[in-house]
């Protein structure tokens, strides 16, 4: 009949005449073991159904061996293949990945940073939500010495890096490509300006309408939440225009698929009459007929270097580390755009 005691690596010592100390080492993978003890161990282990004390060993060690995300959203392509390169890092080195969404809410940004903190995580990394509008709530774990990393959305602080993509240079190759295909009238769809991404982007679409002696318009410029239903609203408010637009740069593709389809619902050929650029380079971005040209954003590289980097602080408290990293972006030319 089995037993309910638990498996000590005492237990595994008896069992293979040989040391607790030798039995721990040999579970840790010391390199000072042989390998056919090493093997005997681990076996041992399995039959007798061992279970190490990860919690008596945090305890020891001051570490979780868990990293905090927090994003805005769940249900985003980019963010799912951002985690995912977190999460490749993460377990290459031995972490765990504790996920939490705001859903755009900085209110529950904040209970989230509780949260984490009370979690005990050795790290997080942060994309802000819309209405984030300070770093204060940061403060509990930077007290504490626990890094923080923003990613995509971010804020400067002194005491963290940010991994972005030049937004900005995104932007002004979007809104230059249109250009060159012969657009003088150009819409630009943007999400909530207070947050870096899209401002930057809106910063990059004024400069290559400057660059071209093109007059920017405000009234050309619709902020919504770059949602299937924002894309669909901001065609109608396109197709309502006095002075019909040429040219539509979206800050994402989901925005800009649904204006698309809502555009050809109404008549409108794309990109004869009307051409298009998105920005992310999601799946749905080769689903739409014609194909949309976009911006593709590494977001599985954005993963990897922001658990990559938090890791090292991890490990090396005391290096130094760049404020900002700056990732390169790709400009892709679909059908959507070309003209010409």
């Amino acid at each position: 009949m089995p037993s309910d005691k638990e498996i000590t690596i005492y237990d595994i010592a008896k069992e293979l005449n040989i040391s607790p100390a030798t039995v721990s080492r040999g579970l840790k993978d010391h390199p000072g073991i042989r390998k056919d003890t090493k093997r005997k161990i681990l076996e041992a282990a399995r039959k007798m159904g061992y279970q190490q004390n990860t919690f008596a060993s945090n305890l020891r060690s001051k570490r979780s061996n868990t990293i905090g995300v927090i994003i805005p959203r769940l249900n985003s392509y980019f963010m799912a293949t951002v985690i995912a390169g977190m999460e490749k890092v993460a377990n290459q080195r031995g972490y765990n990945l504790i996920i939490s969404q705001t859903q755009e809410s900085f209110k529950k940004e904040i209970a989230s940073v509780n949260t984490m903190f009370n979690s005990r995580i050795d790290g997080l990394m942060v994309s802000l939500a819309y209405d984030t509008g300070d770093t204060k709530h940061f403060d509990l774990l930077l007290k504490r010495k626990i890094p923080i990393i923003f990613f995509d959305r971010v804020l400067t602080h002194p005491g963290c890096t940010s991994i972005v993509i030049d937004n900005r240079q995104a932007g002004f190759d979007a809104t230059h490509h249109l250009i060159q295909q012969g657009c003088s009238r150009i819409v630009h769809i943007a999400g909530n300006l207070s947050r870096n991404v899209y401002s930057d982007r809106l910063e990059g679409y004024k400069q290559a309408l400057v660059a071209a002696g093109i007059p920017f318009d405000p009234a050309l410029v619709i902020n919504n939440s770059l949602s299937e239903q924002g894309g669909m609203e901001a065609a109608q408010q396109i197709l309502a225009m006095p002075l019909r637009p040429d040219g539509i740069f979206s800050s994402n593709d989901t925005s800009a698929v649904a204006c698309i389809s809502q555009l050809k619902a109404s008549g409108i050929r794309i990109p004869q009459e009307m051409a298009v650029v998105g920005f992310n380079n999601d799946p749905i971005s080769k689903v739409i007929e014609p194909n949309l040209s976009t911006v593709h954003y590494p977001g599985h590289e954005m993963g990897e270097v922001a658990a990559s980097t938090l890791i090292t602080k991890l490990d090396q408290p005391a290096a130094h580390a760049l404020n900002t990293i700056v990732l390169r972006h790709e400009l892709i030319v679909r059908a959507s755009s070309i003209r010409k």
